[in-house]
């Protein structure tokens, strides 16, 4: 899980944009086989390994290959984006650090800066991808931080955890921008079944994630354990603390927690750092259009994507993009209302021609049936013979299995009167 994101030129979003999948679910594959750790050195001089965030080794391409890259991202044309990183000194990342107006701590050290130098070397492209992609999502995240009174900066975490990327499900099944697993997206009240997957809704999911942070902050107490919770889970924080002998601050649990969390922190300030301070290390954003105003619209019917997309005549991606819980573009509305998120100009099309889309094709899109007719057109192969043969042999085969079971129960009645007489014998 990791990071890269910030948060940008001033623009704000109207949308809530995103991306699912067809008819099959497909998983996303971003996953670079290579360097998922960086090597550092202790006091005492021993190696130790610390795996990066699994977003770290997403494929750029991949990313770019998103909808909502393809159509509203491009690269920066005015702004002259280098390969080289410029360096500076510590005590100039420690200011840096110091001067953001956080209330979480960004604390420095030699780990914090490989992280640093990760983002602004090797990843600087990815950088680039994610301050443009910030955009369409940061607006999101900060109203449902802001909601639930949690730090605004936790407006990170889903690029450290997803890449941006509403489609991403993680090596052990963690989904969407938020990765929440399975059981922790429907105890915060995310859906989740074969046809709706609310941990990809953007909307539904961050704020399910600001409450989660909020009631990890009221077992911790400390923003750093927080976001370390977040990512292993509050069980092995709390045995961290026990097997450090009650310590609770981040930094001195580090050598107690699992291998990628001892990376996470440290990626969450390097992050922050990144998409502040990416001028300074002559990174572009990358240049961004603001997609369509978008509106809802409630049905109470089953209806597939591609029935609003042929009638509407809308592209089927853009649908996908604006309603990627729907994991195989079926919007089970018999079940119970479900909302569909349409360009706000494509709303009243949609109730003016309802009617056309719920019919369209809907034998082909919509094939789950209610009622099922058997085939008695051709007689079954018993014949009433062999009926009546199997029926006898069962009958035999029960009185068989009877005669068996009183006889036994014979045998035990004589045997107990036996021992009986044998009693009053010795008397």
């Amino acid at each position: 899980m990791l990071l890269f994101s910030s948060p940008l030129a001033a623009q704000t979003v109207l949308d809530n944009p995103d991306y699912d999948d067809d008819e099959e679910e497909e998983v996303d594959s971003l996953f670079v086989p290579i360097e998922d750790e960086i090597s550092v050195l202790d006091k005492q001089g021993n190696e130790e390994l610390i795996e990066f965030p699994e977003a770290m080794t997403f494929d750029l391409d991949s990313l770019m290959s998103l909808y909502m890259s393809k159509t509203y991202l491009s690269m920066p044309g005015d702004c002259q984006m280098k390969d080289e990183n410029p360096t500076y000194t510590p005590e100039e990342y420690i200011e840096r650090l110091r001067r953001m107006p956080t209330v979480m701590e960004m604390g420095y050290n030699d780990i914090v800066q490989r992280f640093i130098d990760r983002y602004m070397g090797r990843l600087r492209n990815s950088v680039s991808y994610m301050l443009g992609a910030a955009n369409f999502y940061v607006p999101i995240f900060e109203d449902a931080l802001e909601a639930y009174q949690v730090p605004l900066e936790l407006k990170y975490l889903p690029v450290i955890e997803s890449a941006l990327n509403p489609k991403a499900v993680s090596r052990v099944g963690a989904t969407g921008l938020w990765q929440f697993m399975l059981g922790t997206g429907k105890q915060y009240g995310l859906e989740v079944n074969s046809l709706v997957d609310e941990r990809r809704d953007p909307i539904r999911a961050s704020y399910a994630a600001a409450r989660y942070l909020r009631d990890l902050y009221r077992i911790f107490g400390d923003w750093n354990l927080v976001i370390a919770a977040y990512n292993c889970g509050p069980g092995n924080i709390n045995k961290a603390i026990h097997r450090s002998g009650g310590l609770k601050d981040y930094w001195q649990l580090y050598p107690y927690l699992p291998a990628e969390t001892r990376g996470y922190v440290p990626a969450f300030i390097a992050a922050n750092y990144a998409m502040t301070y990416y001028c300074e290390h002559d990174i572009c954003p990358m240049s961004t259009r603001l997609p369509l105003q978008t509106d809802t619209i409630v049905v109470d019917r089953d209806v597939h994507l591609e029935q609003i997309s042929n009638v509407l005549d809308l592209d089927i991606e853009m649908l996908r993009s604006l309603n990627p819980q729907y994991r195989r573009d079926i919007v089970p509305g018999a079940t119970k209302k479900y909302a569909i998120r349409l360009p706000m100009a494509d709303t009243g099309r949609f109730i003016d021609l309802q009617d056309s889309i719920y019919n369209y094709r809907t034998s082909e899109l919509l094939t789950k049936r209610a009622v099922v007719e058997v085939n008695d057109d051709q007689p079954t192969f018993r014949s009433k013979k062999n009926v009546r043969r199997g029926r006898t042999s069962a009958r035999k085969s029960r009185n068989a299995r009877r005669g068996r079971t009183s006889a036994a129960k014979k045998r035990g009645t004589a045997k107990r009167s036996t021992k009986k007489s044998s009693k009053r014998r010795r008397r």
